[in-house]
């Protein structure tokens, strides 16, 4: 598995813009095969940094997902509406190995 994490830059002032944005995601990402981990929005701290992670069980499922997302016309309409809005500055994409299964310190030998 793989999982992408995006950090957004967004403008503070479009913060409802953004979540609009990021509900879509949550709905596009599955419906391309996708399992969405969700948003984590502006709370304590910066009020214009958001992320959200999303996973795919490989890296080819990834760039099938990235290549079908540029046919969607829901895809498309939803990368309009964070033009036209504004509501996101820049982002940034990076890629992880997720680990989700834990153990005791006894398996472990510690």
């Amino acid at each position: 598995m793989i999982t992408c994490t995006v950090r957004y830059e967004i403008d503070p002032d479009q913060l409802e813009a953004f979540e609009v944005y990021a509900k879509a995601w949550l709905h596009l990402v599955p419906k391309l095969g996708g399992v969405h981990h969700g948003y984590h929005m502006p709370h304590e701290g910066p009020n214009d940094i958001a992320y959200c992670h999303f996973s795919f069980p490989t890296l080819a499922d990834y760039e099938s997902y990235r290549a079908k997302m540029w046919n969607d016309p829901e895809c498309l309409r939803a990368y309009e509406h964070a033009k036209a809005t504004k509501c996101i500055r820049r982002y940034d994409r990076s890629f992880t190995k997720p680990l989700f299964t834990g153990a005791t310190v006894d398996e472990l030998g510690l």
